[in-house]
């Protein structure tokens, strides 16, 4: 029976982590230039668009990473 303890904690945890994800995605949208940087690329052609969001991607890299440094440092 300890296995599957073990399993349902590790799944418990992992919907509250996928749980506050989706809810800082909703709110992403919401903060004034996330998503336009410049350096983003945008394509629009007919019906067709294409949004790859470079910088932005690298600049939430940053700073999640000097956050998490700054909880989990030794």
């Amino acid at each position: 029976m300890v296995p599957f303890e073990s399993m349902a904690r590790i799944l418990v945890f992992a919907g509250v982590i996928m749980m506050v994800l989706g809810g800082l995605l909703l709110l992403a949208g919401k903060i004034p230039g996330i998503g336009k940087l410049p350096g983003d690329i945008f394509i629009q052609r007919g019906n067709f668009s294409f949004y790859f969001p470079v910088v932005t991607s690298i600049v939430l890299s940053i700073l999640l990473t000097l956050v998490l440094n700054l909880f989990f440092r030794r």
